[in-house]
């Protein structure tokens, strides 16, 4: 299997942000969920920003929007791993 490293630059609004970090606030509340697995030793804000990141590229592949992924998707890297 090959594998490709991809980097999106995304865009995001306030209430974005307070969303995620409202889930985050959330998360912290339930220690022994399968979410710190991945996630145990990260700071608040590299957590929120991936919850951001998460959001927004799982809705542009679930839900293809032009018109929301234009505001959101800046640009995108990819490159293909040895």
């Amino acid at each position: 299997m090959k594998t490709v490293n991809t980097c999106f630059t995304l865009s995001y609004t306030p209430e974005q942000y307070e969303h995620a970090k409202s889930y985050v606030d959330d998360m912290k509340r339930h220690p022994r969920r399968v979410y710190w697995q991945s996630n145990k030793g990260k700071s608040d804000e590299e957590l929120i920003l991936s919850h951001i990141a998460h959001r927004i590229l799982s809705g542009y592949y679930n839900q293809y929007d032009p018109v929301t992924t234009r505001r959101h998707v800046i640009s995108m890297n990819s490159a293909e791993m040895n």
